[in-house]
């Protein structure tokens, strides 16, 4: 599955994970903002009522089996949780500079210094199970995220400042240290919220970060019919809030270990959702049938990942993430590894041109990393002590069937072999991988994150010191150990900040990208989205872009699915 935070995240999502390409696609414009004042509706998608009936299934590759672990606060299977089972209080659409839908909250209010925000929770709300839904269960969750680091997955006690959440009838309040505007995004719009009942007893409880929530009982538009390695199956939650919704009432999650097959089943309409990279995808996906369509919207950067630690002796030094840096021919990478449907991504690691007015262009410059320069990256490695009697040697992991992963790192592969690097690539399954990316047990690693409404969002998971952890810890994100007090006291800034100084922020932070090298984008990264009419319609559009729509985008694959409905029901 691919952006690996929310996983993600913000890819947190952790994990995860541009300009508009494809298919004559325009880019989309800069959403410079999720820093709204009050609630709005900016839903989008199907309108009106429509009779029930229906399947959807989905291809999308996860690299593995499925593990039937539905833990929302797990960024390893989050995206089988979050939007299809668990909701947020508002949903934040990135695709539209930040606009609001409520969700479990009808409606917010900040207070005017912007230090506390005061949510009214939906009345009538019942999870799955037929319990009641109330402000207690927000409380409680957010209290757990206290309570259990684990589960703070955007840092939002130990950075955002969040000092209290307390509830007074149907009124939820957040207070926070400082103005918290930016953090919107995380804990409105993408914390799942769980229910009290379920999770303050037994393992839920004792060991809430691992639990594996085999049946998980939410508010969100399906629950979990059946799960195998093989297949994960949803079915319409009867006590859905939301009158009518879902319209479709099964949705089918087959597991796929490579895109190939995946594809195929996209091309011949077996799978009608599809989120992975096709290559040549007009002729293999587009020509195969006029209902089949594909949008690649901008959404954050593809990257190697540098293990900063100490305990690294290699990728610990500057001198060896430069000279990695300056060894790469990214326009190469996007070519050859992605069809050019994925832009070559800059050092700044801003993305460009959604995000042209926090982009340092002049400073990407100054510093020589606006093209390669292997003489250079030759130079760096003797500095660092390495020769050809002395070779580096490094591997890098990546997640076994991303196939557009391994074409790109076959081209890093053979530009590093050029310097004197010697790569070796790891596939490893998607657990393997997370497992080793989380804890900081790898010397390199290809990895994508989602981003948010502002470069902020995913420099801040990227960068930010508090969403680390020590080596053989689990990190939330920061998977590269990076640890810089500087950084940290300018994201702490960004809260705070009118958007002019916003901006020069970022360039600030930008700055640490190029001078320390903490993580080389290679790539920009695009929503891989596939989808097919023939049966279903209410997708987003780039004429109506209601949601990121990717089906690995968490929460926003719940926008979807409620949007969605079968034509041939409607008869």
């Amino acid at each position: 599955m691919r952006g690996i935070k929310r996983i993600a995240v913000a890819a947190v999502a952790v994990g995860a994970l541009t300009a508009g390409c494809g298919g004559g696609d325009k880019p989309i414009g800069n959403a410079a903002s999720s820093n709204p004042s009050s609630s709005s509706s900016s839903g989008g998608g199907s309108t009106g009522e429509h009779k029930k009936g229906g399947t959807v299934t989905i291809a999308n590759v996860g690299g593995q089996t499925w593990p039937c672990q539905f833990n929302p606060f797990n960024p390893a299977v989050n995206q089988v949780a979050l939007g299809f089972v668990y909701e947020p209080l508002t949903f934040v659409n990135v695709l539209k500079a930040g606009a609001t839908t409520p969700m479990l909250a009808t409606a917010f209010t900040w207070s005017p210094k912007k230090d506390s925000i005061d949510f009214t929770i939906r009345d009538g709300v019942k999870w799955s199970d037929g319990q009641p839904f109330t402000a207690d269960d927000v409380v409680y969750t957010f209290t757990r995220m206290k309570e259990q680091p684990a589960l703070d997955l955007y840092s939002l006690w130990t950075g955002a400042g969040l000092t209290s959440v307390s509830a007074a009838g149907n009124k939820v309040t957040l207070k926070f240290k400082a103005a918290a505007e930016p953090y919107f995004f995380n804990f409105a719009g993408q914390v799942g919220i769980v229910p009290k009942h379920i999770w303050s007893a037994g393992e839920a409880a004792s060991k809430p970060a691992t639990w594996t929530n085999p049946k998980p009982v939410g508010t969100g538009p399906f629950t979990v019919e059946s799960c195998s390695g093989n297949n994960i199956s949803y079915v319409a939650n009867g006590n859905y809030w939301q009158p009518g919704k879902p319209y479709v009432e099964k949705v089918q999650y087959p597991a796929y270990l490579d895109n190939n097959p995946a594809n195929l089943d996209l091309a011949s309409g077996k799978a009608q959702w599809g989120g992975q990279y096709i290559p040549n995808i007009d002729n293999f996906y587009k020509a195969k049938s006029p209902e089949n369509n594909y949008w690649f919207p901008p959404t954050a950067n593809v990257a190697l990942v540098p293990n900063n630690d100490p305990s690294r002796p290699a990728t610990s030094k500057l001198e060896v993430r430069q000279a990695i840096a300056y060894a790469l021919d990214r326009e190469q990478i996007s070519k050859i590894g992605e069809s050019g449907y994925q832009p070559a991504a800059n050092q700044t690691g801003v993305v460009t041109p959604t995000f042209d007015k926090y982009f340092d262009k002049d400073a990407l410059t100054a510093a020589g990393y606006d093209k390669p320069n292997p003489d250079k990256a030759k130079q760096l490695l003797q500095t660092a002590g390495y020769s050809e009697s002395n070779p580096l040697k490094l591997n890098v992991i990546t997640v076994t069937g991303y196939t557009d992963w391994d074409a790109s790192l076959a081209v890093v592969k053979q530009q590093l072999a050029k310097v004197g690097i010697e790569l070796t690539i790891q596939d490893l399954q998607q657990q393997s991988y997370n497992q080793k990316l989380y804890t900081g047990d790898y010397d390199l690693a290809y990895s994508s994150l989602s981003g948010g409404p502002s470069p902020y969002y995913e420099l801040r998971q990227l960068l930010y010191s508090k969403n680390s952890a020590p080596i053989g810890k689990q990190a939330n994100s920061n998977y590269s150990r990076y640890m810089k007090p500087e950084v940290d006291k300018l994201f702490d800034q960004y809260a705070s900040a009118d958007p002019d100084t916003q901006v020069k922020l970022i360039k600030q932070i930008s700055s640490y990208m190029i001078k320390d090298v903490p993580i080389i984008p290679t790539t920009e990264s695009v929503d891989w989205y596939q989808y097919n009419t023939k049966d279903l319609d209410g997708w987003p559009t780039q004429d109506d872009p209601y949601a990121q729509p990717a089906p690995y985008n968490i929460p926003d694959v719940g926008q979807v699915l409620t949007n969605l409905y079968s034509k041939s029901a409607q008869k």
